[in-house]
């Protein structure tokens, strides 16, 4: 009897212990439901809702750049894309293999595919293949079921309607390079185009917009049933030029068959109104994507058409320069501009001889006639009383040396030489005959179109450092405000009217050296000064011979032509500075261009009154 109730005992105690663990997991099976289906329910609704709700980003329209006009510059065109969503696609390389029965891939575009597949994320699309004509789109469509994972997306393209006229202005835009790809979620959108050079890549964040994003209900298969949520994305901002299209137009068809550089700005405000280099490139071709070989040809043309030479381009700046050199003298007072000195050709410097351009001389001239003439032994004997400091310091107070500041990337500084740069650099003193060189605008000198623009504008203008720019700020139609627009230069009136007496001569008087080139219209008369910039050294020997005419050297080896010139002459509004590589003499060759595009630009100011400011941003279409 107590054994039975030993054993009655010891089975209850173990019921009641396997019950209480069945009630424990039940228990927590309820506790886990609970916190499934309704603490953690929104968390795994959206985990479920993600195997058939995709977010995808909408790109945004790029804004449009404009000239003050309102003429299109750049626009952006409807584009039908093919592309490939990785995780969607069992088999990449069987599918593109029946994507190439339709449509026809190169060996290069396989590669980049590849490759775009390969650091973007599974669920990136792709572009497989842009600008699709509307037979291939329908191919495409026709056979999507033995396609998964490609689509045709219907995207936006860049396009410069003249393009090669303002390609070194507007820059142009390509693919995103490997390295930029996790700076910004848009960066990954397919075929996504971001500024590379010129305006295009200076604002471009101002150009791109801010993207928007969709939510769309797909199937197993990936196929969008329908659209659930849409955030629309925000365009970019146009942006106004202060270009003249029209006027930019002109200037490139006076100067297209040259290596040329070309600017033309308001002297008062620093408005650009024309930038042109030459040769230069389609930008839709980069937009669209170059080959190897019409890459390879654009870099290694010895033409250099990729380079904006207007910017970046830097030369000696020859003749140009001395009204520099006589603006130093006239301010330190160590020479009053009646005196004269004789030029017989040839000044002696111990063992060297410094020669002027005319084998003979100029005889007895005062610093009207010597910058008028452009005698070099004035300069000579004038660098001599001088000595290179004030020299130096005066080139930098005109821009020289230094970046102008203007909005565009890759501008070069130039070349403003000294004793202590000569040093640092080089490893040697400074000689005396460099300074007889610097003097003439020679030797280690160097300057951009661009300055030589601005340095005639400050000569003009009384005197005041305008900052040259190219784009209006967005809504506004004003100059960006600038110190450096308010202050001068340091130098007296009197001396900048001696330069400008000197540039009048130059080209309206008998001898000056760009009389050839002057304008007749009374109230469109210009003055300016001609500039020869020597690539090659001339030997004695060749001297005495008879120097070779530059037509009859390789084109390598000519001398390059330039002009600086300013209109009208009673009331400066225009400085335009001409560079023409290898292109001979600046007076036979440069003075005549800026005389045609100075003659245009005041042209078209009496029939545009509003050259010289923004109209303001036309509505945008669409």
């Amino acid at each position: 009897m107590r054994r039975e109730h030993t054993r009655h005992k010891l089975l209850t105690r173990r019921t009641i212990l396997l019950g209480g663990g069945q009630l424990l997991l039940a228990a927590g099976l309820v506790g886990r439901m609970y916190q499934l289906q309704i603490l953690q329910a929104d968390r795994y609704a959206v985990l479920s809702d993600k195997n058939r709700v995709s977010l995808r980003l909408i790109p945004p329209s790029r804004g449009r750049i404009l000239d003050r006009y309102g003429s299109l510059i750049a626009e952006n065109i409807f584009d039908y894309q093919v592309v490939l969503v990785p995780e969607q696609t069992p088999d990449i390389d069987e599918t593109l293999h029946r994507l190439e029965k339709i449509l026809s891939l190169s060996a290069r575009e396989r590669q980049r595919i590849m490759r775009d597949i390969q650091r973007k994320r599974d669920f990136v699309p792709v572009v497989l293949k842009e600008n699709l004509t509307w037979q291939e789109v329908a191919r495409i469509e026709v056979n999507t079921q033995d396609l998964p994972g490609i689509s045709i997306d219907v995207g936006q393209s860049r396009h410069y309607p003249i393009g090669r006229a303002h390609c070194h202005v507007v820059g142009y835009v390509a693919a995103v390079s490997q390295e930029d790809y996790e700076k910004e979620p848009l960066f990954e959108l397919p075929g996504f185009r971001v500024g590379k050079s010129g305006i295009e890549k200076r604002y471009d964040s101002k150009l791109r917009g801010q993207a928007g994003t969709r939510q769309i209900e797909v199937n197993a298969l990936g196929r969008v049933i329908r659209e659930l949520k849409r955030d629309e994305s925000r365009p970019g901002e146009d942006l106004v030029l202060t270009i003249d299209d029209q006027l930019q137009s002109f200037v490139y068809e006076r100067v297209h068959a040259l290596n040329a550089a070309v600017v033309v700005m308001d002297v008062n405000d620093g408005q650009v109104l024309a930038l042109v280099s030459t040769p230069g490139f389609d930008p839709n071709e980069f937009n669209q994507g170059l080959d190897v070989q019409t890459w390879s040809n654009l870099a290694s043309d010895p033409r250099a058409p990729l380079i904006n030479k207007v910017i970046s381009g830097q030369y000696a700046p020859g003749s140009t320069f001395k009204m520099i050199v006589a603006l130093a003298a006239l301010e330190r007072g160590i020479i009053d501009p009646d005196l004269k000195f004789f030029c017989d050709g040839v000044l002696q410097l111990g063992d060297s001889k410094f020669h002027c351009w005319r084998e003979h001389g100029h005889g007895a001239v005062d610093m009207e006639a010597a910058l008028r003439e452009s005698c070099d032994v004035y300069f000579y004997k004038l660098s001599q009383r001088l000595g290179i400091e004030p020299i130096a310091d005066m080139a930098r107070r005109f821009g020289f040396g230094e970046s102008s500041g203007i909005d565009l990337p890759g501008e070069q500084a130039g070349l403003v030489p000294s004793p202590e740069w000569k040093q640092a650099v080089v490893g040697q003193p400074w000689q005396k005959g460099e300074t007889l060189l610097a003097s003439i605008g020679q030797g280690y000198i160097l300057a951009t179109p661009l300055q030589l623009a601005v340095m005639t504008s400050r000569m003009v203008n009384g005197g005041r450092p305008v900052v040259p720019f190219l784009a209006f700020e967005p809504g506004k139609n004003t100059a960006p405000t600038s110190v450096d627009n308010l202050r001068s230069v340091g130098v007296s009136q009197s001396s900048l009217d001696m330069m400008k007496q000197a540039m009048d001569a130059a080209v309206n008087q008998p001898t000056g050296t760009a009389f050839g080139s002057r304008i007749h219209r009374p109230d469109y008369m210009m003055g300016g000064k001609t500039g020869t910039s020597q690539v090659r050294r001339i030997s004695e020997r060749e001297r005495h011979h008879g120097v070779i005419k530059n037509e009859n050297l390789p084109w390598i080896k000519r001398d390059h032509a330039l002009f600086v010139g300013y209109a009208p002459l009673d009331k400066p509004r225009y400085a335009c500075a001409v560079i023409v590589e290898h292109g001979g003499s600046g007076a036979k060759v440069a003075a005549p261009i800026a005389r045609d595009i100075l003659t245009e630009v005041q042209k078209r100011a009496s029939e545009h009154p509003s050259v010289g400011r923004s109209i303001g941003v036309p509505s945008r279409a669409g």
